[in-house]
């Protein structure tokens, strides 16, 4: 007879247990299985956001120049003129450099709903427009001329990563079919180095100690890119 009345609670006790052991055995899988991202960077394998600079300037040189950002550092440029055939190639930002961008995009509300072009006559400057893409929405804004601060900031950065290609593209082309040039043209990144019209000269440092490596190009050339290198990383 005790025998039987102790059998229920028994069971009971049992089943209470193993609903709470499983209950437990949720909360630990529920808590590892949430992410844990960070807002400010994008999933490992995400591109994230993308800021893309388009210019647009006929009869100018280069007519065309397209630069695409992307949130994980991966960034491409298009500069050539219109009837060039389209040859996007990829070019390194720094991560800084890639966090300002994207910060001043923000505080221009990612180019959402926002009007950049100012309402007086100007010359013709070209036709500046700045894309915003996230997760298949893209806003956008367009301008030949503005006066807000941080569209101004942003612009500089964009022709500056633009005029750095462009110095690589013929410091290049120079080294191989015009030598006698070559200081030429390291005297004018020189002085746009110094005016701060290049963002990131440290990417042209590798090409400059190629070049001062190279007893085949004349001694003021190599001198240049040494002075250059030493100016922008001292010490070296």
């Amino acid at each position: 007879m005790e025998m039987k009345k102790a059998f229920p609670a028994l069971a009971f006790l049992l089943l209470a247990a193993a609903v709470s052991a499983g209950a437990a055995q949720k909360g630990r899988t529920s808590k590892a299985s949430s992410p844990q991202t960070s807002s400010a960077q994008p999933p490992a394998g995400s591109a994230g956001a993308t800021i893309t600079f388009r210019k647009i300037f006929k009869d100018s040189s280069p007519e065309y120049v397209k630069i695409q950002l992307s949130q994980n550092g991966a960034c491409t440029y298009d500069i050539r003129q219109l009837d060039d055939t389209p040859q996007p190639e990829p070019f390194t930002v720094s991560p800084a450099l890639t966090a300002k961008v994207f910060a001043l995009a923000a505080e221009l509300d990612d180019f959402n709903g926002i009007t950049l072009d100012v309402r007086r006559r100007v010359a013709n400057l070209g036709e500046k427009t700045f894309f915003y893409e996230k997760d298949g929405v893209t806003h956008q804004v367009s301008f030949n001329f503005t006066d807000n601060d941080k569209a101004n900031e942003l612009l500089d950065i964009f022709e500056g990563l633009s005029l750095e290609d462009q110095y690589v593209a013929q410091i290049r082309r120079t080294m191989r079919y015009d030598p006698l040039g070559l200081d030429n043209v390291l005297a004018r990144l020189q002085r746009d180095i110094a005016a701060r019209q290049i963002p990131e000269p440290a990417a042209l440092v590798p090409l400059l100690k190629k070049i001062a490596a190279n007893s085949s190009f004349l001694d003021i050339a190599r001198q240049r890119a040494r002075i250059i290198v030493a100016g922008v990383h001292p010490g070296e």
